[in-house]
């Protein structure tokens, strides 16, 4: 029997024998609609090397409930294989002793080639790869149903006055001007938003990246408060606690006009059937078509004991990076590939374009990380400020300059 096992595992056409195969376990958040669907992918494309998947996926929270339920697991001595990781977290993962080096999978696959150095640097620990990138989301989107504009006779806007005009426009006709989501995450996105829209580029690496306290508490950083909280009227009374995906299905279904959301969003329109230009509008956030918010998913990888468990890992990073999944995965989530010279022939409008501007963007230095997605700073500091500015956006009695303070108080956590 022994023998008649091993002729049919040497025979196999799989990668390695059912029975042998390297169980990879996987924490992620993608749980909704294009993002697990996109997800389904990476486990197909990981089985056909021979390895099995392991789902642990954590729903809710961009992130937030999944990094809770990392940390139980990393402290308990028991890590899965790989984990939905990105951005400074992958540097404090890094100072804990428990991550992986890759560096034989990047060398035999060239990311030093294909890769961008922005991105390089994010997915090292020490100079060595301890991370592999899955994709380039654009955060500054507004996400709009024309049908609605149409009715209304407004037009996307492009300004912030333009804005306003159109939520109006929208009100007027009876019509939901602004599907929102009032979790602390998507409330920092759309300030982010505003903050890009009327300081400019340079201003937000000042305040989010530099985390500058005279930048922090500037005029224009009030005037960024003010704007953003005259959003809120045009906004319904059940956005409290409302997950993203909610929101846009708002959108999707002619509820309400717009919604402020990375370009994850997309991929909830194409799974409900919905054609770019046609049935949606993708468009940079008012303020912001010169600029580029960037939101970069990747996954790291933990120290195991098993042979089988450090292969299967092995198979995934070079899974995640492979033009094939790069292609398959961006084109269900609405991210663009991470690599460089990819083919973008296969994708939508809105994927061309937002290619286009990273390139651009990436040329004139107005390509920022986005603070709201743990791109730009500390986990401690992106916290306090999601604090803020919640509290801002639910309390009428602050103001805008003391929220302002608030903010360069928070910028000092860490």
């Amino acid at each position: 029997m022994k023998t008649l096992r091993m002729t049919l595992c040497a025979a196999a056409l799989s990668v390695a024998c059912a029975a042998n195969a390297a169980e990879v376990e996987v924490l992620h958040w993608w749980t909704s609609g294009g993002e697990a669907k996109a997800a389904g992918e990476l486990k197909k494309m990981l089985e056909a090397k021979g390895d099995k998947w392991k789902d642990f996926a954590v729903a809710g929270g961009a992130g937030d409930n999944a990094m809770t339920a990392l940390k139980t697991r990393v402290v308990s001595g028991n890590p899965p294989a790989a984990a939905q990781v990105k951005g400074p977290a992958i540097q404090e993962w890094g100072d804990q002793g428990v991550l992986a080096n890759i560096d034989d999978v990047a060398n035999k696959n060239g990311w030093n080639k294909i890769l961008p150095p922005v991105v390089q640097n994010v997915m090292k620990y020490q100079g060595h790869y301890v991370a592999a990138p899955v994709n380039v989301h654009r955060v500054n989107w507004l996400w709009i149903n024309p049908d609605l504009l149409k009715k209304a006779n407004a037009k996307v806007p492009t300004t912030w006055d333009e804005f306003f005009k159109t939520a109006d426009a929208l009100q007027k006709a009876g019509i939901q001007p602004v599907a929102y989501g009032g979790q602390p995450w998507q409330d920092a996105t759309v300030f982010e938003d505003v903050v890009l829209g009327v300081g400019g580029a340079p201003f937000f690496k000042k305040a989010f990246v530099d985390l500058d306290q005279t930048t922090l508490k500037s005029p224009t950083m009030v005037k960024a408060l003010e704007t953003y909280k005259k959003i809120k009227p045009y906004t319904d009374k059940n956005a409290a606690g409302r997950d993203w995906n909610l929101a846009t299905a708002m959108v999707i279904n002619g509820k309400a006009g717009m919604q402020f959301m990375g370009d994850w969003a997309k991929g909830e329109f194409l799974a409900a059937g919905k054609v770019p230009g046609k049935d949606f509008v993708c468009a940079p956030t008012p303020g912001t078509a010169k600029s580029y918010t960037f939101n970069i998913d990747s996954f790291i990888f933990f120290k195991l004991k098993n042979a089988d468990a450090v292969k299967g890992q092995n198979d995934l990073a070079e899974t995640i990076v492979s033009p094939e999944f790069q292609q398959v995965f961006n084109l269900n989530k609405g991210s663009i590939p991470v690599r460089l010279g990819a083919d973008m022939s296969k994708f939508d409008d809105c994927g061309k374009q937002s290619a286009k501007d990273f390139e651009a963007d990436n040329k004139a230095g107005t390509l920022v990380p986005s603070f709201a997605h743990g791109m730009a700073m500390h986990s401690a500091t992106q916290g306090a400020m999601y604090d803020v500015i919640s509290q801002f956006w639910n309390d009428d009695n602050m103001t805008a300059q003391q929220a302002a303070a608030k903010l360069a108080a928070a910028a000092k956590v860490n």
